[in-house]
């Protein structure tokens, strides 16, 4: 099959290229810089931003399948992670189209649910009247993501959760962990899915063959950070926090399940729980 993966240098996209490959795939790999990826792909470089250039890449590779992994994290700059969602999925997605692509898999998020009591499923409707801004923009990012998705004869929505592993936020080294070291970061009732980029990669892999639709992939534990953060900080060699008074959970932050994935698409965890996950 010949796939073109857009955010192949990115904590995901690095670890779905070689995999694809040893499945026995064709596959381009876009990268915004001149970086190669290895494992017998073709890379190309083009940035998402420049519609015509990435036309011309997206024709040369012929794709069937058109991942989308793309992300603009790095800097913590959510105001560019957003307008990659927008503007850069609408050009992948116009490129995929126009080469005849049939299927197109995006990463998208399962933390953009309306507040509820219990992990939200596939069918939950997103929080798009959410009261604060920046999470607004986030989700309304998330939604126009996955409705441009959806124009592909065929398509997925990947809900992964929170990243973690090598490479991520939450590791040592990371962002999450250098917030944890200092106790800075929060030990409250909010919950949160996470999922190992391991089987973010994996479960990119296994929706060249899901029907189309939305899928939750995280792993079978959501739970609130006074659970999670002492193992994330022993994984660390952190201090374990601190306990914080008592404090109400943030609607929103409830979790998802991921049942659909593992009950209908066969689809299993390799770290079906952060409490193994952090300590690997």
């Amino acid at each position: 099959m010949r796939i073109f993966v857009a955010g192949a240098s990115g904590v995901v996209g690095r670890l779905l290229v070689p995999l694809l490959v040893a499945q026995g795939h064709e596959v381009t790999a876009l990268s915004r810089r001149e970086r190669a990826v290895g494992s017998d792909a073709r890379t190309v470089v083009a940035d998402v931003y420049d519609a015509p250039a990435l036309r011309t890449v997206v024709a040369a590779a012929r794709p069937e399948v058109v991942i989308h992994q793309l992300t603009d994290l790095t800097s913590r700059d959510f105001a560019a992670n957003t307008r990659i969602r927008r503007e850069g999925t609408r050009n992948l997605v116009d490129a995929a189209l126009a080469t005849g692509a049939r299927r197109v898999i995006s990463q998208s998020i399962a933390w953009a649910y309306e507040p509820g009591d219990t992990p939200a499923v596939e069918s939950t409707p997103f929080d798009l009247s959410a009261a604060d801004g920046g999470r607004r923009a986030s989700v309304e990012a998330v939604a126009e993501l996955e409705s441009i998705t959806a124009e592909a004869p065929e398509w997925v929505a990947l809900r992964y959760g929170m990243l973690y592993g090598p490479n991520t936020w939450y590791t040592k080294g990371g962002l999450m962990a250098d917030l944890a070291a200092t106790g800075n970061l929060p030990t409250g009732p909010d919950i949160t899915s996470f999922l190992h980029v391991e089987d973010a990669a994996h479960a990119a892999a296994a929706a060249l063959h899901w029907p189309s639709g939305p899928v939750n992939i995280v792993d079978n534990a959501p739970a609130p950070a006074t659970t999670w953060l002492p193992t994330f900080t022993e994984s660390i060699g952190a201090p374990a926090p601190s306990p914080t008074p008592a404090a109400s959970r943030t609607p929103w932050a409830r979790g998802a399940s991921n049942t659909h994935a593992r009950t209908n698409l066969g689809w299993t965890p390799i770290h079906p729980t952060w409490r193994t996950g952090f300590l690997n």
